[in-house]
């Protein structure tokens, strides 16, 4: 049940929210690059600037240049098409 979109997650570790949609998209087979904010600046840079300067995660970045933020795993699917 993979899916070919490239999917950026951007989080962090600590962060249970990122945790859960990265144990979703893994449980899915759904392959996607993870950037930790904490150990990436320019990773922190990009989710102030599509969140109006606040630091919200996970920040999901979409192939087609969409994101969604702090989804739930059903507003995951949604957006995935699964």
């Amino acid at each position: 049940m993979g899916d070919s979109k490239k999917l950026v997650v951007y989080g962090a570790t600590w962060c249970p929210d990122a945790r859960r949609s990265r144990k979703f998209l893994d449980d899915k087979g759904i392959a996607y690059e993870w950037i930790d904010i904490d150990q990436d600046p320019a990773g922190k840079d990009y989710v102030k600037k599509v969140n109006n300067g606040k630091v919200i995660i996970p920040t999901i970045l979409f192939e087609d240049g969409s994101t969604i933020v702090e989804p739930s795993n059903e507003e995951l699917a949604e957006k995935l098409g699964i």
